[in-house]
């Protein structure tokens, strides 16, 4: 993975001794509120529903032990409010709805996000610059996590390992990023700005959702380039990307990402919130748009291409990510592999259905990835204790070469792990608690903070996921239902990504109580789901107290109708969605009763 140079390094620990001197003058009452919000924002603090919320950028989500477990010192001594703020918070929750008891407020916790990257929800803002000090120590900081710039780009977590990778994503991703973090023009966009790169055959990054997607190609004579998309996202108003370039000469994709960014900076909304991102200027402009941006690539051309990528700065780049020097013992892997099926098969199934859930295929065929599951009862999706932190980094540092990736599935990855040390990982994970064999399943879904944290939510999300999270137990079912993609955001900024889902759950706010949307249906565009496409909703909202019967009720029309080692979505495309919106429906009595008496 990338180390950072001395200038990198600088650059960092300047930026945290200036945020020290910008929060002191605030705190003093010399810098307001106002004036202080941007200067916060532009290194990842937001004031959230009770308390600051820091995000952390891991940038294309690799991260090293020494920086979970500086992850884990800041969850332990830093993510702690005061007694009286807990308090309240935790009073305020609780009567949100009494009638149902929801999971109960934590601290202490990292919560992996869908763009790959840190959050905790409770450090005083007081001692945010000591903790902007301690990220800086281990290369880590919050720029590019917040406000309206070019965001942490983001990649496959497999980038770099997977089979049927036709480019490493990372150097050009590192490339792009230290072209992005500092640049003067883009600082202040009309919103919020995200780039996604896969380099894989299968879409594994989600690139058709995003304001630019990239995907690395080979022409007829070798040659790297990109097709390029732009104008994808979700929130109100959900598009697929369009694309602009088939296949662009990789080495000129930052001077066409330049014309792209321009393009949107001049032209984009800044009068009005809701159409200030760039999905709607390329719906709304069309092919006037694509042809703005290649106007604007040809000045940069014609002025000498600035930014175009040489085979010495590549070469410079790529040298970061060679992989480590591993080996396997084949024979000894066999046969502590095959004892442990062996054993499996008279006492524990787990470890089989790990090998099958959480261990994927690798380039090199004596390495694998592994995926750390983030997902299970007592525990929001998506989030750390300390205590896990770092023990991950331990595991981390002891079966992967000290590098793990974050997942887009609020998960971690371990990408270097030799096949004879299978078995001794799997036996560590478990005792951790972090060997859940159900990633691609059910109960591996993703979930926001929603209202439990975020200011925005218009619902909570989290005492849904710990709904799901406790019916669906039982490893036997899960696996008889396949991979199935269960996605909940709190609000209509779909952190959870609702709508890429093939059931989704968006919470809504009707006078002040918590409704939730379903839609079924939605693709990310994998190798499963297919080509990216929003779900459909399948009628009025839910109660929070019918969601959970409502999947039930969409998961038996599936389980009653599919064919023989037919997948869920398969199944629904098949069929239509009627029989399962009948099903849902089917459920309702508190929102039935409320359609009557209106």
């Amino acid at each position: 993975m990338y180390a950072y140079t001395e200038f990198d390094r600088h650059a960092v620990r300047q930026r945290a001794a200036q945020y020290r001197d910008q929060l002191q003058r605030h705190l003093r009452g010399e810098l307001g509120g106002e004036e202080f919000r941007p200067l916060r924002l532009q290194n990842g603090w937001y004031v959230q529903r009770y308390a600051p919320m820091l995000r952390v950028a891991v940038p294309y989500g690799e991260i090293r032990s020494d920086q979970l477990r500086v992850l884990a010192r800041i969850a332990r001594e830093y993510d702690r409010p005061d007694a009286a703020l807990w308090q309240r918070a935790q009073d305020t929750q609780d009567a949100i709805d009494a009638a149902r008891p929801a999971p109960r407020l934590v601290h202490g916790v990292g919560h992996f996000t869908t763009r790959q990257n840190v959050q905790f929800n409770w450090i005083p803002l007081e001692r945010s610059a000591d903790v902007m000090d301690l990220l800086a120590e281990v290369d880590m900081h919050g720029i590019q996590t917040s406000g309206n710039c070019i965001r942490n780009i983001t990649t496959d977590a497999l980038a770099g390992i997977a089979p049927d990778e036709v480019a490493d994503p990372r150097p050009w991703a590192e490339i792009m990023r230290q072209w992005s973090t500092w640049h003067p023009e883009f600082a202040y966009l009309p919103r919020k700005f995200k780039i996604a790169i896969t380099g894989a055959q299968e879409d594994r990054a989600a690139i058709g959702w995003h304001d630019v997607g990239l995907r690395l190609l080979r022409d007829a004579q070798g040659e790297v380039g990109f097709q390029v998309q732009a104008g994808g996202g979700m929130g109100r108003t959900p598009i697929i990307g369009t694309v602009l370039r088939e296949f662009l000469p990789a080495h000129e994709i930052l001077n066409y990402l330049e014309a792209l960014v321009r393009t949107y900076n001049l032209w984009g909304r800044r009068d009005n919130l809701y159409k200030a991102r760039i999905k709607i200027l390329v719906k709304a402009e069309g092919a006037r748009f694509t042809q703005e941006v290649e106007a604007q690539y040809q000045r940069i051309l014609a002025q000498g291409g600035a930014h175009r990528i040489t085979a010495a700065e590549f070469d410079r780049v790529q040298r970061h990510f060679a992989p480590p020097a591993l080996v396997c013992n084949r024979s000894d892997a066999d046969q502590k592999m095959a004892r442990i099926l062996r054993a499996a098969a008279e006492d524990d199934v787990e470890f089989s259905r790990w090998i099958q859930r959480n261990v994927h295929a690798h380039a090199n065929p004596d390495l694998r990835a592994v995926t750390l599951s983030f997902k299970r009862l007592g525990q929001a999706p998506g989030d750390a204790s300390a205590d896990q932190l770092d023990a991950a980094a331990d595991l981390v540092q002891r079966y992967s070469s000290g590098e793990a990736r974050v997942t887009h599935e609020q998960n971690l990855l371990l990408p270097w792990v030799p096949c004879d040390q299978l078995p001794e990982l799997w036996r560590e994970a478990r005792r951790l608690g972090l060997a859940r064999p159900n990633i691609g399943l059910l109960s591996d879904l993703i979930a926001c903070p929603g209202g439990d944290y975020c200011a925005l939510a218009n619902a909570r999300s989290l005492p849904l996921a710990a709904e799901v999270l406790e019916r669906y137990q039982d490893l036997d079912e899960l696996d008889d239902l396949g991979p199935i993609d269960l996605h909940l955001s709190g609000c209509i900024n779909s952190c959870g990504h609702h709508h890429s889902g093939h059931i989704g759950i968006l919470g809504v706010d009707k006078d002040g109580q918590e409704w939730y949307q379903i839609t079924l249906g939605g693709s990310d565009g994998s190798r499963l789901s297919g080509a990216p496409q929003p779900g459909k909703v399948i009628g009025p909202s839910f109660a929070a107290a019918e969601v959970l019967q409502a999947i039930e009720a969409i998961l038996g029309v599936y389980v009653q109708l599919r064919q023989p080692d037919e997948r869920f979505i398969d199944a629904l495309r098949r069929i239509g969605h009627e029989p399962f919106r009948a099903a849902a429906h089917q459920v309702r009595h508190i929102t039935a009763r409320v359609a009557v008496e209106s």
